[in-house]
């Protein structure tokens, strides 16, 4: 990889560099005039930066590319806003998080920067995990954020330990242990039995239902996150119709039967 300078480089990279140092100069402004970004530190954006990026996530979610582009500069400013913040302690600036990056992408694909081969992604997400181990990770799991939401965490989770090796041969095999789990939550817990359960031991057992089949989803290629979230969304405009709509007819949810609202949820399962 070959360093370039500014006369190396096309038109449209340099306007893009241009394009990154007007976002530079006016943090600067805002930082030393705006009081409300003067005020601000890392602990209060950081609330602000997760809401960006679930936003993000919606617009990626309905394929809304003119949002997305919106929410992508959104997320690029939090970014910005930090490395200013820690620029004026003297800890780092945007320029050591940039290089930082860089070096860590060189270092953690030798296929591409060295002699290693690989072949696969498969392959790629191995040396990976394996890379990260060197650079001090005490265990393959510890990259893993604690305060993920548990779906996405269990997905990561399963993918790290698949990355060294702890992984099921055959879907098959991940199948017949989503059975089990069910079957063992069923005999506990069976809906036909009224009597007293142990919240704990099923919070227990539904856990382990849910983390079986968060390993079937990825064996056949399916985000758990992504699936859920389409049928929440679903559910919402799918509810909202049987809202509206019976508004419209002049009925009100609390007074309507079931039957009533049935009619309207297979209604709206048409649109």
């Amino acid at each position: 990889m070959t360093t370039r300078t500014l006369s190396d480089l096309p038109e449209s990279r340099i306007q893009q560099l241009l394009a990154f140092d007007r976002l530079l100069n006016i943090m600067d402004d805002l930082r030393e005039k705006c009081p409300w970004d003067k005020k601000q530190t890392m602990h209060s954006l950081r609330h602000l930066t997760i809401e960006e990026t679930y936003e993000l996530s919606d617009a990626i979610m309905e394929n809304d590319l003119p949002e997305i582009k919106k929410e992508l500069g959104d997320i690029l400013l939090h970014i910005v806003f930090y490395a200013k913040i820690a620029s004026e302690t003297g800890a780092f600036e945007i320029a050591d998080v940039l290089h930082g990056i860089c070096e860590k992408l060189i270092v953690r694909h030798p296929h591409i920067y060295g002699d290693v081969k690989a072949e696969t992604e498969e392959q790629v997400k191995q040396n990976w995990e394996q890379i990260k181990l060197k650079e001090g990770n005490k265990s393959v799991l510890g990259g893993v954020p604690a305060s993920l939401p548990a779906l996405v965490k269990a997905m990561r989770i399963q993918e790290k330990a698949r990355g060294a090796g702890f992984d099921w041969e055959e879907k098959q095999q991940v199948w017949e242990k989503v059975e089990e789990e069910l079957q063992e939550f069923k005999e506990h817990f069976n809906a036909d039995d009224d009597s007293v359960i142990d919240r704990e031991k099923a919070e227990g057992e539904f856990g382990d239902l849910l983390f079986s089949l968060v390993n079937y989803a990825r064996f056949i290629d399916i985000n758990p996150e992504t699936a859920l979230e389409r049928t929440n969304k679903k559910f919402i405009k799918r509810f909202n119709y049987l809202e509206t709509q019976s508004r419209a007819d002049g009925k009100q949810l609390h007074q309507m039967t079931l039957a009533e609202m049935d009619e309207y949820w297979n209604r709206a399962k048409t649109l």
